[in-house]
């Protein structure tokens, strides 16, 4: 139990230490000029709604690889949780601080292919506890839309 708790301890502080350093680089992202005068999508969710969801996810998220990593331990998914990590915080910096939208597109797409692939290929190994990537699945998909209606529509 004490090493269960460890790991959870440990992807609980990466995973919202990732999110706080996103938040840093993204420049006062949703309250500048640029955005608040961006062409949004309809579906676009109020600001309340991105907090809630990525604390929802990063707990999910946590669990689930606190889960993956003490029954088999892998240095692949070691490597491909780190590059989550990178395209997790470099998205807030390409798109809200150098509203580079084309390539924050790139990299979100990126990730949500990384967090299938983590669902698809570990799902075996996990079982039930795979669902726990649902959330971040689904807003990722959320999120790629709205950034490519961004694209499109400005």
């Amino acid at each position: 139990m004490k090493r269960y708790s460890s790991y959870l301890l440990l992807f609980l502080i990466i995973n919202f230490g990732g999110l706080a350093l996103g938040s840093l680089l993204m420049n006062n992202g949703p309250m500048t000029d640029w955005y608040l005068n961006l062409n949004k999508a309809p579906w676009t969710p109020p600001g309340w709604v991105f907090g809630a969801a990525w604390t929802t996810i990063m707990i999910c998220f946590s669990v689930y690889l606190t889960s993956l990593f003490i029954e088999n331990y892998q240095k692949k998914k070691l490597i491909l949780y780190g590059i989550q990590v990178v395209f997790n915080i470099s998205w807030n910096y390409l798109f809200f601080n150098k509203h580079q939208v084309l390539f924050a597109l790139i990299v979100i797409i990126l990730l949500t292919i990384l967090i299938f692939y983590f669902f698809l290929v570990y799902f075996k190994e996990q079982k039930k506890r795979s669902y726990l990537l649902l959330p971040y699945m689904i807003w990722l998909c959320i999120a790629t839309s709205l950034n490519l209606y961004i694209l499109i529509y400005n």
